[in-house]
Parts: structure tokens; C-alpha cells; sequence
């Protein structure tokens, strides 16, 4: 592993490709910037965003315009693909990493493409951009132009959404267990998180369908080679997973909505007992007020024997009360 400091700003790797597909080569940290375009071919440059001297640097990389180099830098939170000059550019969804877990957080990768680089950027660890990296170590043959390792990076993208889909599901198996058992348990607060978490994938994942329906329809002098072969692969790859994050929620949304109903029904069932407990306790209620009132000639108020009479009215209201509840049919 290579600890020197890096002689370029933000880097964090930086692969060069030959021109016949053959083993890339990672350049050292104290390679100097001019080692990126010796020879033929194309490089891979990935940066951080976290070195301020990022935008410096991408000033002085031949190739990149106005544009391009505004969407490498950009804070914005929402995906963007543009096809222009034959160069393609803009911002992608991902998922963040830890430094020893993965994590479901999303994250932002920003990239640009032409036939000679390509450039991305981020501000944290993502999950597919270190997978397309191993992919590169591990089989670099594969890689003949910047656009194949554009699809590399959305085919990690989709295997990362593919596994959260699975965890979200592992997930929902539990919460569903415990709302169909007969012991009710509320599941509503384990419950938001996944479905927070794939309404924002949803959401994201929508966008970046449409944007690449987009570029793909665009003029073919605008886009890079092979572009328009690699985003129709990518689009039936994408609208795949896309209709499990949809069968995800909806089931995410109808398990919400049988919780709320096992919660209305058990507070039904408890509002119930209670109504029917006052109307018990009612006509007691209204005897012991009867006798209890301060005014003169109540009944049994003279010698012994008033306090059996008085249980047993009580007794004999409750006894009426139960029989009205059965006559109409409310027990």
C-alpha cells in the first residue's frame, strides 16, 4: 500500500489504461500529474472533494470545460447526466461505505467522460466506485474505453441496490412476522426507517432512468462512443431493480397500513370493555347516589337491616343492566 503523500490534489487513486484493453497501471501518490496522459489510451482519476485544491487542479486538465468541471465540484444533491461536445458529465446517486461497514446513506459521484479520461469525484467513501475499483485490479482487460468503465460503475450501483433490496426485505420478513402474530406489538417506529430509506432509492433511482433515457436519445455527434449501446444496456439493467424498490414500498406501505388497522382494532377493543364496564357500574352508581343524598324519609333510614337491602339493589341494577345489554344484543 502506497502511504507517501499524494503529489496530486485530492487524490485518491489513478489508473492508465494501454489502448489494446491490457493490464492497467495504478499510478504512485508521488507520481507527478503529467504521468496521467503519457502515452495512448485513457486514464481513470478519482478525487476527493474534501482537499480544497480540487478545483485548481481540474483547471488545469486539458479537455474539461466550463461545464464539466462545475459539475466535478458541485454540492448539489440530486442526480444530472449531460451530453455535450462529445463528452459526458454530471452527478450520480450511490451509497456511502464506512472504513470497516457498508451503509445504506446515499452519497454523491460525480464524473466526466470523454474519449481520453475519465474523472470522478465524491466527498465520501461510495460503495460501487471501491467495488469498480477491485473490479479494475482484478480483470483491467475489460476496459478499452472510458465509457465501458462509466458501465462497470453503474452495473456496481445496480449489485448495491440489489443487496440493500435484500436487506430491506430480510427486514420487512421480521417486522411482517411480528405484525401477523397474535400478540400485537407496534412495529410502526422499526418500520420507518426502511421505508424512508427505500422511498428515497425509489425516488433517485426514477431520476437517474429518466436521465439516461435522456442522454440516450441525444445526437449522435454530441455523445461519446459507445454511449448509446452502454445506456440502453444500462436502462434495462436499472428499470429491473427499480420495479423491486416499487414492489418494496408498496409492500412497505400496506404493512404500515395493516399495523395502524391491528392498532384501531385493539383500541376499539379496549374502548369496548370500557363502555361496557360504565354501563355495569351505572346503575350502582345511580342506588349508592340515591341513598347517599341528604334529605329526609329515605328508604330503610329508620332501625336495622338497611344496608342488605341496599346490596341487593345494587346487585339486582347490575342484573338488569347485563339483561338489557343481552336483549340488545350488545353482549
Amino acid at each position: 500500500m502506497d502511504t507517501l503523500p499524494a503529489n496530486i490534489p485530492g487524490l485518491v487513486w489513478a489508473y492508465r489504461f494501454p489502448p489494446d484493453g491490457g493490464k492497467a497501471t495504478r499510478l504512485a501518490n508521488s507520481a507527478p500529474q503529467a504521468e496521467l496522459t503519457n502515452g495512448d489510451g485513457f486514464y481513470w482519476l478519482h478525487l476527493s472533494l474534501a482537499d480544497a485544491r480540487v478545483p485548481g487542479l481540474l483547471d488545469s486538465i486539458e479537455g474539461l470545460n466550463d461545464d464539466a468541471k462545475a459539475a466535478l465540484t458541485t454540492r448539489d444533491t440530486h442526480a444530472a447526466i449531460t451530453v455535450d461536445e462529445q463528452m459526458l458529465y454530471g452527478t450520480l446517486v450511490d451509497c456511502q461505505r464506512e472504513f470497516d461497514h457498508e451503509t445504506a446513506d446515499l452519497g454523491w459521484l460525480h464524473f466526466a467522460i470523454s474519449d481520453r479520461f475519465i474523472i470522478t469525484t465524491r466527498l465520501q467513501p461510495l460503495r460501487s466506485v471501491e467495488r469498480a475499483r477491485a473490479l479494475v485490479e482484478k480483470n483491467p482487460a475489460k476496459f478499452e474505453r472510458p465509457v465501458d468503465l462509466f458501465e462497470t460503475l453503474m452495473i456496481e450501483f445496480q449489485r448495491t441496490l440489489i443487496s440493500i433490496v435484500m436487506e430491506m426485505t430480510d427486514e420487512l420478513n421480521v417486522i411482517e412476522d411480528f405484525v401477523y402474530d397474535t400478540t400485537p406489538r407496534d412495529e410502526r417506529r422499526r418500520l420507518a426507517p426502511v421505508r424512508r430509506t427505500v422511498v428515497k432509492l425509489h425516488r433517485h433511482l426514477r431520476t437517474v432512468l429518466a436521465l439516461m433515457r435522456r442522454a440516450a436519445a441525444s445526437h449522435d455527434d454530441e455523445m461519446p462512443f459507445g454511449f448509446e449501446d452502454v445506456a440502453g444496456r444500462l436502462t434495462s439493467r436499472l428499470e429491473t431493480v427499480d420495479h423491486d424498490i416499487y414492489a418494496l414500498q408498496d409492500r412497505a406501505r400496506l404493512l404500515h397500513e395493516e399495523i395502524d388497522s391491528k392498532l384501531s382494532s385493539e383500541t376499539n377493543r379496549h374502548l369496548y370493555i370500557l363502555s361496557i364496564m360504565t354501563a355495569f357500574l351505572l346503575p350502582p352508581t345511580l342506588v349508592t347516589g340515591f341513598f347517599g343524598m341528604n334529605t329526609a324519609n329515605l328508604p330503610f333510614a329508620e332501625g336495622s337491616g338497611g344496608t342488605e337491602y341496599a346490596v341487593a339493589l345494587i346487585i339486582a341494577s347490575i342484573l338488569l343492566a347485563w339483561w338489557l345489554l343481552k336483549r340488545v344484543r350488545i353482549l
